[in-house]
């Protein structure tokens, strides 16, 4: 019985959106586990992606709803459709329609030339209904990975990216006249902007600027709990108000005490810090970003007697690709035609090429080396050798070590504790004290202390930019539990002997009969020129060092 649960296991991956803090973590994970058939949910800030594991079949609808439900979005995925039987513009209407009209659906768009359809879909509406669509409507489809939603991906971070950074500089243009006479006075006279000046630059900045802390946070309250951008909201809108009641209050020829510069600096510096963590993110998933692009997009496939240059995403188990010298393996396979030598570092680390004959694994990604090679394919898509590990950096990245399960449960209690604390400082101030104004304002620097805190996304941004790093240096963590305990190894042994190498051959020495090495060089240069094999391109590199004109 126990081995018939773990096969039915199911995992599914849904991209979360809203999320802002450890807090925001907490509450999605108990939405999906509340789902009935869900045994596990594990949400990543980082990734801002969550993994749900369930005992059986469970309708990606019930999850979405869930994550929904909590005050949270499920973002749409890009699909790649193959359309068979089109022949005209009106069959590209047809079948637009008939994929828009599935559930879940935002946009669909078919291109007659390439035969293919791209859809905007939520993770609710899966792969069948979408086939089905299309089969109703009297055409064929099958699902395809492209690569082209991953260059949508790059693209939709970099326009984010410069928005967000388009922001963060005009929130410090803003800022900088109004904190300026606080940074300059230790140096010279004392001096401020007038009031109504001070009012005119902060408020852009608090409510156009700062308008997603609103969002997230009216978000937040509607789910019944805080996050960070609720007490950023709160911290910085009550110094605001604050500043606008004591400006309009003020007696004539009296110059208020305002906080405009401390509710714009604290949005500016939010703003920053979110700019700096979401490149991070993305300088950390360019490690899984270069692992994808060691597959190539498309191959040469034998059907027929002849070959044919197709997508990689169209090869099926059994086609037979060819591969030419210098080329990379695009599947897992076994030769079926041909010698040659292959170069395995991105698996084994062998810094020399191996020997490779009919009935051998190739591996794709690797480099084919001298010879002429067809090779039977064995593996195709998720199932290959690269999307495995590719699959275990991403593991790896969203797991939580037992440090971080300890960060969740103080970050979910970390913003009613630090609005509690804000209140006791208001009414003590003026219970005790009998000075509302200076409860107010050690209230609002109670909040403003507090939300910038990085604690919620400071453990499993480490844990992901950490395997991140390691990924673009050969080493591949298995989880994040690994990680954690690595900082206790004091030996580590190899048996790898001599192959510890940079994973490339070079020429480290010449001898020469005669004892010209310049010329014993440029021969064997002139030798290897027409080679792409490991050792040629080593000497041809020796001779570039040196400066010879290789004949």
């Amino acid at each position: 019985m126990a081995q018939m649960d773990t096969e039915r296991t199911e995992t599914v991956d849904l991209p979360i959106t809203g999320m802002t803090c450890a807090s925001c973590v907490a509450r999605v994970e108990r939405a999906l586990a509340r789902v009935a058939g869900v045994t596990g949910a594990n949400v990543n800030l980082a990734t801002e992606r969550a993994s749900v594991t369930t005992g059986g079949p469970v309708a990606k609808a019930a999850l979405v709803a869930a994550v929904e439900e909590a005050g949270y979005g499920v973002a749409d995925e890009p699909v790649d459709l193959a359309i068979e039987g089109m022949t005209c513009a009106s069959c590209v209407a047809r079948v637009e329609k008939a994929l828009l009209q599935v559930p879940g659906v935002s946009s669909a768009t078919v291109n007659l030339a390439t035969e293919r359809a791209r859809v905007l879909r939520s993770p609710a509406a899966d792969d069948a209904a979408l086939l089905a669509a299309v089969d109703a409507a009297g055409y064929t489809a099958r699902r395809i990975a492209g690569t082209a939603s991953g260059e949508a991906a790059v693209q939709r971070r970099a326009v984010s990216d410069r928005r967000e950074m388009l922001h963060v500089a005009i929130a410090a243009l803003l800022s900088l006249p109004i904190a300026l006479p606080m940074i300059v006075q230790p140096f010279g006279p004392h001096w401020m902007l007038p009031g109504w000046v001070q009012m005119a630059l902060a408020t852009p900045v608090q409510f156009w600027l700062g308008w997603r802390f609103y969002v997230a946070g009216a978000k937040a309250v509607r789910a019944g709990a805080g996050n960070m951008d609720l007490l950023v909201a709160i911290g910085t809108t009550a110094g605001w108000l604050l500043s606008v009641w004591m400006l309009f209050t003020a007696h004539p020829g009296h110059e208020p005490h305002l906080y405009f510069e401390a509710s714009a600096v604290v949005i500016t510096l939010v703003l920053l810090g979110k700019y700096l963590e979401r490149r991070a993110k993305r300088q950390t998933t360019a490690a899984i970003e270069a692992l994808a692009t060691l597959r190539p997009d498309r191959a040469r496939v034998r059907r027929d007697g002849a070959e044919h240059d197709v997508a990689v995403a169209e090869i099926a188990v059994g086609d037979q690709v060819v591969v030419r010298p210098g080329e990379r393996f695009p599947v897992d396979g076994r030769i079926v035609e041909g010698l040659s030598t292959v170069d395995e570092s991105l698996i084994t680390g062998e810094s020399l090429p191996v020997a490779k004959a009919v009935g051998d694994r190739v591996t794709g990604g690797a480099v084919n080396g001298d010879g002429l090679v067809v090779v039977e394919t064995t593996a195709i898509g998720a199932e290959t050798m690269l999307s495995r590990i590719i699959r275990l950096v991403e593991s790896a990245q969203a797991a939580k070590p037992p440090i971080q399960r300890l960060v969740d449960k103080v970050s979910a209690i970390f913003v009613p504790v630090v609005l509690i604390v804000a209140l006791a400082t208001f009414l003590g101030w003026w219970l005790l004290a009998g000075d509302a104004t200076a409860g107010i304002v050690n209230a609002v620097a109670v909040m403003v202390i507090a939300c910038p805190c990085a604690l919620g996304l400071a453990t499993p941004t480490a844990i992901m930019a950490g395997i991140g790093v390691a990924a673009r240096h050969g080493i591949l963590i298995k989880d994040a539990d690994a990680l954690e305990q690595a900082h206790s190894i004091g030996v580590v042994a190899f048996d790898k002997t001599g192959t510890l190498t940079e994973g490339r051959p070079s020429v480290v020495a010449l001898a020469a009969v005669d004892g010209d090495e310049t010329a014993l060089l440029r021969l064997a240069a002139a030798v290897q020129s027409g080679s792409v094999h490991p050792l040629a391109a080593a000497v041809q590199n020796r001779a570039r060092e040196r400066g010879i004109a290789v004949p």
